[in-house]
């Protein structure tokens, strides 16, 4: 039925909203590709038909954080979801930014540890500092830098200002200097869990892989990559 004195025309029950699934639909006119737009009168967004472009889909999001934590590269991702890699990075970035950070329970136990790894090439080597909660295996703090006091000491401010109760590290000197003295914990087989995680991430993350072809070529988006992988 079309109203009088504008463009807008009713559409049949046979098309509902993509976003919220709604049949109050109206024609809105054209796209600069000739294509048939449509504005939903229950959310106010717009669409249209049928994307020729696969990263318009709303299920797009969801697919590139699966795929990631499955292991699977940029290329590779590209190649499955048929979008570019450009697009791809640009996602990733966009998908990272919007994860909130993890509410951290108060006075538990933490295991802390670090993971090298390399940027562009193997001479610029890059440490992944984080913590694991004993109790549940999740992971509530990371960092990414060089293997220094200041790279450890974001994760490590974040454990006590959640009133850790113990820290179990390595032996690596510099933790001595950053953790308390009756929080810190350095016994013999403390940090399992996490050293067994080091061995899942590097599995799960082909970028982090021991053999591999596969590399990190930004600091930004290694740091993504992790946030989604952790956190997603």
């Amino acid at each position: 039925m079309e109203k009088i004195g504008t463009s807008c025309i009713k559409v049949s029950d046979g098309l509902f909203c993509l976003y919220c699934k709604s049949k109050n639909i109206i024609k809105n006119g054209y796209t600069k590709n000739k294509k048939q737009q449509y504005c939903c009168k229950t959310c106010n967004k717009r669409f249209i038909d049928y994307y020729c472009n696969n990263a318009y889909k709303t299920s797009i999001n969801k697919n590139i954080i699966q795929l990631t934590k499955e292991g699977l590269g940029i290329r590779s991702t590209a190649r499955v979801l048929q979008i570019s890699t450009t697009t791809l990075l640009k996602r990733i970035i966009a998908i990272a930014r919007s994860i909130p950070n993890p509410v951290i329970s108060l006075g538990k136990t933490y295991e802390v540890d670090e993971m090298r790894t390399y940027i562009s090439k193997k001479s610029k080597l890059i440490w992944i500092v984080y913590a694991l909660e004993q109790e549940t295996r999740k992971i509530v703090s990371y960092n990414v830098g060089r293997r220094t006091n200041k790279t450890l000491k974001k994760v490590i401010t974040s454990l006590e200002l959640s009133k850790a109760k113990t820290i179990f590290t390595d032996k690596l000197k510099n933790y001595k200097y950053l953790i308390q003295n009756e929080l810190h914990n350095t016994k013999h087989r403390g940090i399992n869990h996490i050293e067994r995680n080091n061995l899942s991430i590097r599995i799960n993350l082909k970028r982090l892989n021991r053999k591999t072809i596969c590399y990190s070529k930004s600091f930004i988006l290694l740091m993504c990559v992790l946030r989604i992988y952790f956190w997603g």
